[in-house]
């Protein structure tokens, strides 16, 4: 009945939200060429594509974060299993490119289809999978039961029920309960993921296993990182960076870093915001300060030294940080508590400060806080201080930094638990 109401009144509610698709497809990079699949409108080539893939298991990733957790979790599955093929989707173009840059072969990269009745089904008869793999919590009711009816093995992995969501989910449980139950198996975070999806559908505990967050087991990025020196040159007082920053955490930043400029002469900072569609907003803060910066997202060459990089770009973050001396989380600063992910500095040895909370990492932060492995500022002043101290006192920030990459590999193994669950759910 639900399921009935839901497709009755979702095609009514969607032409509100697509002016919203059009304005991030416009505004955002990324791969967009082939956004059409996201109305079920393929190629010739990649129906074809397609319909040789079919039997294939289908992995499903929002955007960046959730594509890269896909990747690892790719990477070693091809290894185990060659001969088997794979679909990956992604529902933005920052996440596709990625998919599409990284992927391993016996993959095909498409874009996830919008939860249209007709959009989905048009995705399901070319593909016909044998199983759905579902990364986080991507709850769309048609895509999935309909992957269901059609005899498809649903596994919604990496799973992570946030406080705002599960405040949501509990509300609507009439709703959302049955789509859960479409699901074969579920592999959780953290017992209290467990605990609060019981709370929505009782009846699906024993599909449910702790394995948890298989950021854990990422693996710092291959290669040098990103040569800084034609930005600003061979010469410096450390590099710190914003890393994924959420409106209003720049202007906080940026004025932290003036104060910092007083006593540190030549540090510099690299500025890279979560959306990178917010780059002229940035810029706007950046041209107001005595600050020599470039704009990564012009393509223009670099002129002289910089005191600043804004990075609104995708797809570089990890390089960035990689060859970052400081590391500042975003989503964690100026009111802003849900966090970013925290492991991808820690896993590369970084010396970290980050706000008191990360909603969406409390596990992760937990657990670098028990070690002495993370700096938590509440405002600019401590945010200042943290900055000089660890540019001021390179073997205090490698310490931090170390301990950080210990508390990571400690908690390893949700890579293997999902790969357990996964291969013996599909057979």
């Amino acid at each position: 009945m639900m399921l009935f109401i839901y497709r009755l009144f979702f095609p009514l509610v969607f032409p509100f939200f697509l002016p919203g698709l059009i304005w991030k497809l416009i505004r955002r990079p990324g791969h967009k060429a082939s956004y059409w699949e996201r109305f079920g409108i393929y190629s010739n080539e990649k129906k074809l594509q397609l319909r040789e893939f079919q039997g294939g298991i289908w992995l499903h990733a929002v955007s960046v974060g959730e594509t890269n957790l896909a990747l690892t979790v790719l990477n070693k599955w091809v290894k185990i299993a060659p001969d088997q093929k794979f679909i990956l989707s992604t529902t933005t173009t920052t996440g596709q490119e990625i998919a599409r840059n990284k992927c391993p072969k016996n993959v095909i990269v498409i874009f996830c289809p919008i939860d249209l009745t007709a959009f989905v089904r048009t995705s399901l008869n070319l593909i016909r999978p044998s199983a759905l793999v579902i990364f986080e919590t991507e709850l769309w009711p048609n895509m999935i039961c309909m992957a269901k009816k059609m005899g498809v093995k649903n596994i919604l992995v990496n799973t992570r029920i946030s406080d705002k969501s599960f405040k949501g989910y509990r509300r609507f449980r009439a709703f959302f309960a049955p789509v859960l139950r479409c699901f074969d198996a579920i592999g959780v975070q953290t017992q209290t993921d467990k605990d609060r999806l019981n709370q929505i559908a009782p009846d699906v505990d024993s599909k449910i296993i702790v394995t948890g967050n298989i950021k854990f087991d990422q693996t710092p990025p291959e290669g040098v990182g990103f040569d800084f020196s034609s930005i600003f040159g061979t010469s410096h007082d450390g590099i710190v960076i914003s890393a994924s920053t959420h409106s209003p955490e720049e202007p906080l930043v940026i004025s932290a870093f003036t104060k910092v400029r007083e006593t540190v002469k030549n540090a510099k900072l690299v500025m890279v915001p979560r959306h990178a569609e917010r780059g002229g907003e940035i810029e706007k803060m950046l041209s107001q300060t005595s600050f020599r910066y470039h704009r990564r997202s012009t393509g223009m060459p670099v002129e002289g030294e910089l005191d600043v990089l804004l990075a609104d770009t995708t797809g570089e973050l990890a390089g960035f940080i990689k060859s970052s001396d400081v590391v500042i989380m975003g989503k964690t600063l100026a009111g802003n508590d849900e966090g970013q992910n925290i492991i991808e500095p820690a896993v590369m040895g970084k010396p970290i400060i980050s706000g008191p909370k990360l909603k969406n990492f409390r596990q992760a932060l937990d657990a670098l806080k028990k070690n002495n492995a993370v700096r938590t500022v509440e405002n600019e002043d401590q945010l200042v201080t943290a900055m000089m101290e660890y540019l001021q006192n390179p073997e205090k920030a490698k310490a931090l930094g170390i301990a950080a990459q210990n508390t990571i590999l400690a908690n390893r193994g949700a890579l293997q638990k999902t790969l357990d669950l996964l291969t013996n759910t599909v057979g």
